[in-house]
């Protein structure tokens, strides 16, 4: 499949059901029944979707394969949540979905792994773990894999059923289950200690960790880790919930102007970029909103902000001027081009 960077694909929802009560997997395929998707396991793709007479776009891991005919992606409600709302209960099959090329740097490409690995999880955090998985033991990669997921219940985990098989069926392959209704190992205030961590998997020093889930659940197991001297140079984590730039009003107004699309509005000193673009109607794309995925990227030509994260941006992007209008906050009267 030829991705690019600039411009989202259109495919087609193909096929969808249920994990849990509140999450749904889906899959989209190209009009091009040969097409297959390449990524590198454990990245995430934007994808637009039409609700409200709109296109609202946000960021979901790929949970396949890569070189698979389809990309499948599981979803879990969030509370008011426009797009997952939409998605668990009126995407159909064969809706039309805008996707753009897969980016991410926590993937088992780039994070090389020993022969050895854990992946910790929680709630839909296992996603992009299950990909990598499923990526090495579709190639027969000889690594040994300890696999530990947090999840509420027996009813609430994702793949739950998949991830029996692989226990019961695949010899590499080793299951830690945590509920927290006690079902399954049963563990203090739903978190990880160093304590659980080492009766667990006593071997972790010598695994790659990959870490994944819910922001507070990741900062105790990376806690855990560096409090146990781990190697952090073999840890490796994501997250689509990292600190956020906070929309902060001084009482001042500025003016911010996009030429290219001949917009010109007031807007709040300490207020978000990516708020004033899209009031002005700037087709701007902001698919996680927290600075991770990228696809807000503009260049503030004149003018001031401050911006939180830099995720996908070069060095050279930097130096031009490029920023993420989702975690940037404006200084002054800019003028912003999306080229």
């Amino acid at each position: 499949m030829a991705w690019s960077q600039s411009n989202s694909v259109e495919l087609t929802c193909t096929n969808k059901w249920f994990e849990t009560p509140d999450s749904v997997s889906f899959e989209l395929s190209s009009s091009n029944e040969s097409a297959q998707f390449n990524f590198k396991p454990g990245q995430f793709s934007s994808l637009g979707f039409d609700i409200n007479g709109g296109k609202a776009y946000r960021a979901y891991s790929i949970s396949s394969v890569p070189g698979s005919r389809s990309l499948k992606f599981t979803v879990k409600r969030v509370a008011g949540g426009l797009v997952s709302n939409h998605i668990v209960e009126n995407l159909e099959v064969g809706a039309k979905v805008d996707a753009q090329a897969p980016l991410g740097n926590f993937n088992n490409i780039d994070c090389t792994p020993k022969s050895k690995v854990l992946m910790v999880s929680a709630g839909c955090g296992i996603t992009p773990v299950m990909s990598m998985v499923d990526h090495w033991l579709q190639d027969k990669t000889p690594i040994d894999i300890e696999f530990l997921h947090l999840a509420k219940s027996k009813q609430d985990t994702i793949y739950y059923d998949r991830l029996i098989e692989l226990d019961s069926n695949v010899t590499n392959f080793t299951l830690k289950m945590l509920l927290e209704d006690n079902t399954g190992t049963s563990f203090p205030q739903g978190l990880i200690s160093l304590e659980w961590l080492e009766k667990l998997v006593p071997d972790f020093h010598a695994r790659t960790v990959y870490l994944c889930g819910p922001t507070g659940f990741m900062e105790v197991v990376k806690s855990a880790l560096e409090h146990a001297c781990f190697d952090m140079a073999q840890f490796h984590q994501e997250s689509f919930t990292p600190a956020e730039a906070v929309s902060e009003s001084t009482g001042g107004v500025v003016r911010v102007a996009v030429p290219d699309f001949a917009v010109e509005l007031e807007a709040d000193e300490g207020s978000l970029l990516i708020d004033a673009l899209e009031r002005g109607g700037v087709p701007v794309i902001a698919a996680c909103r927290s600075g991770i995925c990228g696809s807000c990227k503009c260049k503030v030509k004149v003018g001031q902000v401050d911006s939180t994260s830099f995720e996908t941006l070069s060095d050279e992007d930097k130096a031009n001027g490029f920023v993420l209008a989702c975690s940037s906050t404006i200084k002054s009267n800019v003028e912003v081009s999306l080229n």
